[in-house]
């Protein structure tokens, strides 16, 4: 019986171009990174019986060519630059080039034993508004602290007038999310089930749905992992390391950090709570 083969390709994306390579194939595509470009791709993929698609990260320059990869049905997988940096230098390949890199990609598709399923298409749209509304929040972080170095009453009051104006913002953009996903009853229903859990509040629920769509289907292992707060072992034969979080989702970390640093910046509210607790986490912490 013939082995059946799953034609795969790859992506370099750059602001204005992308290069295609097909794993096993020396043909080689360049076309624009615009709608016009896109669907000469989609033509192209198609003539070549491709089935499978890598494409790496690119700051969301690759947004708009996966989503159009999607509605054609092409099993498209996104790599972290990471990912394909460590299988470059799994293959001792040093060299580095976008047709180079494509050709790169497209092999580390072929080589991926699992296909996870694409996100919903629905959250595309709410995690770009999220990330607008966590970036007026680290704007007035980054005016609260020019506050407080400040000698000069006029432009205190200048920074002071800011802060409140990008907080009234704030707080319409999450309203307007909010009533934006509840549009879907579907996405309400989970957006309660989450806020109804003790100690979310609503933006902290409303980043889990948006930033971790998979909430539901995974383990608590799989989930800490997915934060970026799962403690990995860091051992070496008789050498016992200490135990450190790493990688997982930045924005959805920081989302679920963001509520207990008011709680850990008031020793009093956790040590007359649990002091056993609070001092065991002290004593292994790194820093406190």
């Amino acid at each position: 019986m013939a082995k059946r083969i799953t034609v795969c390709a790859g992506i370099d994306t750059g602001k204005r171009k992308l290069d295609v390579a097909i794993d096993g194939n020396c043909e080689l595509l360049q076309v624009e990174n615009t709608a016009e470009g896109h669907k000469v791709l989609l033509e192209w993929l198609q003539r070549h019986k491709v089935k499978r698609i890598g494409i790496e990260a690119s700051g969301g320059y690759e947004q708009p060519v996966v989503a159009a990869l999607r509605r054609k049905r092409f099993v498209v997988i996104v790599f972290q630059p990471a990912q394909v940096r460590a299988y470059a230098k799994f293959h001792l390949q040093w060299a580095k080039n976008d047709k180079i890199d494509a050709a790169l990609i497209a092999a580390c598709t072929a080589a991926v034993k699992k296909i996870y399923p694409a996100p919903d298409p629905r959250l595309s749209p709410f995690a770009e508004q999220l990330t607008m509304i966590d970036q007026i929040g680290e704007d007035i972080m980054k005016l609260k602290n020019r506050i407080e170095t400040c000698r000069n009453e006029r432009i205190r009051a200048v920074w002071k007038e800011e802060v409140a104006r990008l907080a009234k913002r704030e707080r319409a953009e999450l309203k307007a999310l909010v009533a934006a996903i509840r549009q879907y009853p579907d996405l309400a229903e989970r957006l309660e089930l989450i806020y109804s859990v003790g100690g979310a509040g609503l933006p902290t629920a409303v980043a889990i749905l948006v930033r971790m769509p998979e909430i539901g289907q995974l383990t608590r292992e799989q989930v800490a992992a997915l934060a970026g707060l799962a403690p990995y072992d860091d051992d070496s034969g008789d050498q016992v390391g200490a135990r450190h979080i790493d990688g997982g989702r930045e924005r959805l970390r920081r989302a679920l950090n963001k509520p207990t640093t008011p709680l850990g910046r008031n020793s009093v509210t956790i040590t007359n709570s649990a002091p056993s607790a609070y001092s065991h986490m002290l004593g292994n912490a790194a820093v406190k």
